[in-house]
């Protein structure tokens, strides 16, 4: 595993991280956090230095397993410790890093991102790399890993980490909440949300699910998540099996600009929640997200038409199933627009600044569209079915994709990903006839 270069300052080509044990404690009223952090991995390269990353929070200590000498220097990207001898490729690590401090989102090119206090809580949204604003990491989406979070705060409000264990347990005037997440996770989806949240279950089948929202939005959330089981059993027919054990919608008190995803969680302002059905499309990315993105991972920022362009396809099949306009309407209705945009994105690699751009969720699921167009419905749900089953719980780039629908349909298809991933002036779907602006140079 390398860097990536999108966020060249993250991570360490060095290492890859296998488990994140982490304890940690949080006052609400004085956004005070501390925490203990083991984590195990293992060296991929001969190095006596390993860089964590970990933002507006410091460290206290440092232990590393056998070696009583190690020491460390923080500044204010990174986390660096210095072991006494080096540790050979292929050989295992164990590093405890102790630490405290009032977390903060950090700033970046996408905005602020990371530990973020919501009026009456915490939101955590990490993507692309706010994930060291409240734990020491790795913070790569190539390196998966598992997770353990204790985590203990005020009485009286909700924590949604993953896989909740057992009861919450009360002792002392503080509450301890205790999760696994056991599916291999980058540390981008990996995430806390505290709140006064109601909870209560929701059929998914043979899924568990979770609600989690305020009292008072308790009529929008039942009239917006009715469709949440029909909707599981759609994308599990269309892309494979649920790829989780779970699914946990959370809804903030406060409004959000977007909705986000986590593993194995949707997470949604009041804002995305009418009691009409409005913003169902938004409900539909963000579970799509659980096959895309979130099991099948990316193994570097440049491939993000793998996640985005994916959700935003799976919108229109939601559409389509579910008695609205089909996909294909969808698919000309977007062409039309995007058609009148400036034509200097490219898909394959649009760049860091770009790499949220709406045009890449559009033009990636137009992508997809001419796949389907080209090959039929038969492969062309049988390709994102293979797809879901052979790199779940993995990573994949760009180039696996387009050789599994090579492979799958049984048709030459390298001009057509071609002109959609790695030409700027945007294609004709198969059987349209738009008119063309001129391409923009990059």
């Amino acid at each position: 595993m390398n860097g990536d270069t999108y966020t060249p300052h993250s991570g360490d080509p060095h290492i890859s991280v296998d488990s994140y044990d982490l304890s940690l404690e949080y006052k609400v009223s004085t956004n005070r956090l501390s925490g203990v952090a083991v984590l195990r991995g293992a060296a991929l390269a001969t190095t006596r230095t390993i860089s964590l990353d970990l933002v507006g929070v410091r460290a206290t200590r440092v232990r590393v397993a056998g070696d009583k000498n190690a020491g460390f220097r923080q500044t204010d990207r990174k986390l660096w410790i210095t072991m006494t001898d080096a540790v050979p490729a292929g050989a295992p690590f164990e590093i405890t890093v102790t630490y405290a401090g009032a977390p903060r989102p950090r700033r970046s090119r996408w905005g602020t991102i990371g530990w973020e206090e919501l009026a009456d809580g915490v939101l955590v949204a990490a993507q692309p790399t706010g994930a060291p604003t409240w734990f020491p990491c790795n913070d790569v989406p190539g390196d998966k890993a598992t997770y353990r979070i204790s985590f203990t705060t005020d009485p009286g409000y909700t924590v949604v980490a993953g896989r909740r264990i057992g009861r919450s347990t009360t002792r002392g005037g503080k509450t301890t909440w205790l999760f696994e997440r056991d599916a291999p996770t980058p540390t981008y989806l990996a995430t806390v949300q505290i709140g006064r949240y109601t909870t209560e279950p929701i059929d998914l089948g043979p899924t568990s699910g979770e609600l989690h929202y305020p009292r008072a939005l308790a009529d929008r959330v039942h009239s917006d998540f009715a469709d949440l089981p029909r909707m599981m059993a759609v994308y599990a027919e269309s892309f494979g099996p649920y790829p989780l054990p779970d699914y946990t919608v959370v809804v903030a008190a406060d409004a959000l600009e977007i909705p986000l995803e986590a593993q194995g969680m949707g997470i949604f302002g009041a804002n995305h929640i009418d009691g009409a059905h409005g913003l169902e499309r938004l409900i539909a990315h963000e579970l799509a997200h659980q096959w895309f993105g979130n099991s099948v991972g990316l193994a570097r920022w440049r491939d993000i038409w793998l996640n985005e362009g994916f959700a935003c396809y799976a919108e229109w099949i939601w559409s389509e199933r579910s008695g609205g306009p089909s996909a294909h309407e969808k698919a000309l209705a977007h062409l039309a627009r995007l058609v009148a945009l400036p034509q200097d994105l490219l898909l394959s690699d649009p760049g860091p600044q770009l790499m949220f751009d709406d045009r890449v969720y559009k033009r990636g699921a137009l992508t997809l569209h001419a796949v389907r167009l080209t090959v039929g419905d038969e492969a062309f749900f049988a390709i994102l079915h293979e797809w879901t089953r052979r790199y779940r719980a993995s990573t994949a780039v760009g180039s696996d994709f387009v050789a599994l629908a090579e492979e799958i349909s049984g048709i030459a298809l390298g001009p057509l990903f071609s002109a959609w991933l790695d030409e700027l002036p945007l294609p004709m779907l198969p059987g349209t006839r738009l008119r063309r602006t001129p391409a923009r140079r990059r």
